[in-house]
């Protein structure tokens, strides 16, 4: 089940890859949280306006959370990712890594650590 294509960045014009190359090994995109679906009309994004978009996203999402509304978000109903995206998940800074809001809403509750983009 070989279904990669090259195609043209709706973004940025960039040629990139898409497409799964089998059943286990599926297309780059499925690392990132599935928040939003491409409007009709356009085409997948490569993967660095792809990133974008869902930091954009996210970013806009996490924002509108406040600590009473935290505990019940929709990041925790969402498939639990194998690994962190940095600009996404975290951020490093002096070499530390900052999880950002969007980690600890996909987490689900405060750890009590009084980390810095905790929104409980």
């Amino acid at each position: 089940m070989n279904t990669i294509k090259t195609k043209i960045c709706g973004g940025c014009e960039a040629a990139f890859s898409c497409g799964d190359i089998s059943l286990e090994s599926k297309c780059w995109c499925n690392d990132f949280p599935p928040i939003f679906n491409l409007s009709e009309g356009t085409d997948c994004l490569c993967p660095n306006c792809f990133k974008e978009a869902c930091m954009d996203k996210i970013d806009a999402y996490t924002e509108t959370i406040t600590p009473e509304t935290a505990l019940n978000n929709k990041a925790t109903f969402l498939p639990k990712a194998e690994k962190l995206i940095e600009g996404i998940d975290y951020y490093l800074e002096n070499g530390n890594y900052v999880f950002k809001a969007w980690f600890h809403l996909k987490r689900g509750n405060c750890c009590g650590n009084g980390c810095r983009h905790c929104p409980y």
